[in-house]
């Protein structure tokens, strides 16, 4: 065992530090359709890694401000102008808005039209810095920014593809990602899977009946998209004439119920390309969850491991996927203020916030444990190949949790999973962190939406 401050981390083999070859350098392929490496998408690249080429921080002294915008802000991105695209929700309302962000604060904002819970969470930045997304009225909008002669700024929808004809009215997109043909692929609530080419044709296919995708999905240059719906992990293809097609079907152990800290009954991962040909995602298995890990192409099962054995069996959070290595955080028992209106009950109600990480690396011979600690993120956690660190927030309080509990930024080291640093977060339940994740700037600044905001955290 081994421990730093209150966190104990077992290590269940000795891990080699990251060296210049390591791991830690391996930046994942660049989807020419997006924005910058590492910032056009919430989890960073159209595989979902979770990583970024850009330095934090670090481990030293840092400053906290932050944009007090009366919204939640899980989609906060950058593109190659410098000026920040956050996605956010009021609270009043809950509308979906955009917002254009620098460093003295908002600049424009952009109110879009409502839909699901989750439909005003998922979007990217294309390789013109304009938001792409899909609102309540089912457009797949393009939102760009730019001055006019008075020199304000201003948000404007220059591009929309009317979705209407194709997704029902009671339904919505939730997820979406480019191809590496600049197709734009969608997946909704109720298990619709679309592609929308350059002149706005849309071709859809649609998973069996009762299946519903509740998170976002991911792209791989051979040009598969991964979905994962609330029975199985998918596999799509686009054939000669642009329609999806599915090239292998994996079901996985979904539970008995949806669990407290997850918000719908099944994995909780937007799945992750990882490596040189590895796709994963956490199961939501009732007493303990395991990380599995297939062939992209093929399908075929690489391995099945264990994961979050020192915390509660639940992730609703993407893994990071870095070269051979993958880190997994557990959200069981985080208490979210609110679940879609479809999630279902959990079983139990609730339970306490234990936390957890897990890092597992995965070759040839399948997967091993390197180390498993019981770190309370409650941020998607991200890596920079830039500094070798892992960033997110901690969660600070009892297991059970309370509306008086607060927040640390704090920095892993991903060799052993120890603490290396943690300073305070402002604040309590305002400034909850909501299992979001970061955007690591170009600047080396951290930008973590909130249930109020975004905080900007700076060396």
């Amino acid at each position: 065992m081994c421990t730093v401050g209150l966190i104990a981390c077992t290590v269940a083999f000795v891990a080699t530090p990251a060296s210049a070859e390591s791991a830690w350098d391996q930046v994942p392929p660049h989807n020419p359709f997006l924005g910058p490496q590492g910032t056009a998408t919430m989890h960073g690249d159209a595989q979902s890694s979770d990583s970024t080429t850009l330095s934090g921080p670090g481990a030293a002294t840092v400053s906290v401000s932050g944009y007090p915008l009366a919204a939640a802000c899980p989609t906060i991105l950058q593109g190659s102008d410098g000026l920040v695209v956050a996605l956010c929700t009021a609270i009043l309302g809950q509308v979906p808005t955009v917002y254009l962000l620098d460093p003295t604060g908002p600049l424009a904002s952009l109110a879009l039209a409502k839909g699901s819970l989750l439909g005003g969470v998922y979007a990217y930045l294309d390789n013109d810095d304009r938001l792409i997304a899909v609102d309540g009225n089912r457009q797949l909008v393009r939102v760009g920014h730019a001055r006019d002669r008075s020199g304000a700024w201003h948000l404007t929808v220059d591009h929309a593809v009317d979705l209407a004809g194709v997704i029902p009215s009671d339904d919505g997109a939730t997820g979406l990602v480019p191809d590496w043909d600049g197709n734009v692929w969608f997946a909704t609530g109720n298990g619709l899977i679309g592609v929308v080419d350059a002149a706005g044709s849309v071709e859809t296919v649609h998973l069996p009946a009762g299946e519903h995708v509740a998170n976002s999905i991911s792209a791989a240059p051979n040009g598969s998209v991964a979905i994962a719906s609330t029975h199985a992990l998918y596999e799509l293809t686009a054939d000669g004439a642009g329609r999806p097609r599915i090239a292998w079907r994996a079901t996985y152990d979904r539970g008995s119920a949806r669990k407290p800290g997850q918000l719908s009954w099944g994995t909780g991962s937007t799945p992750t390309y990882f490596g040189r040909d590895y796709l994963t995602i956490v199961d939501n298995a009732d007493r303990q969850v395991r990380l599995l890990v297939y062939r992209s192409g093929s399908g075929e099962l690489v391995c099945s491991q264990p994961v979050l054995t020192q915390g509660g069996p639940g992730s609703e959070n993407s893994p990071i996927g870095i070269g051979g290595s993958v880190f997994v955080a557990g959200t069981y028992g985080y208490p979210y203020p609110t679940v879609p209106g479809d999630a279902g009950p959990a079983q139990p109600e609730s339970a306490p916030f234990v936390g957890g990480m897990t890092r597992v690396d995965v070759d040839e011979s399948g997967c091993r444990t390197v180390w498993d600690n019981q770190v309370r993120s409650a941020a998607v956690p991200r890596i920079s190949t830039a500094d070798g660190n892992i960033y997110t927030t901690t969660r600070v309080g009892p297991d059970a949790t309370t509306p008086l509990d607060g927040f640390m930024f704090t920095v892993l080291d991903p060799d052993t999973g120890a603490v290396k640093a943690t300073h305070g977060l402002p604040g309590t339940i305002v400034n909850d962190t909501l299992q979001t994740a970061p955007l690591i700037t170009r600047d080396g600044e951290v930008l973590q939406g909130t249930l109020s905001g975004v905080l900007r955290i700076s060396s």
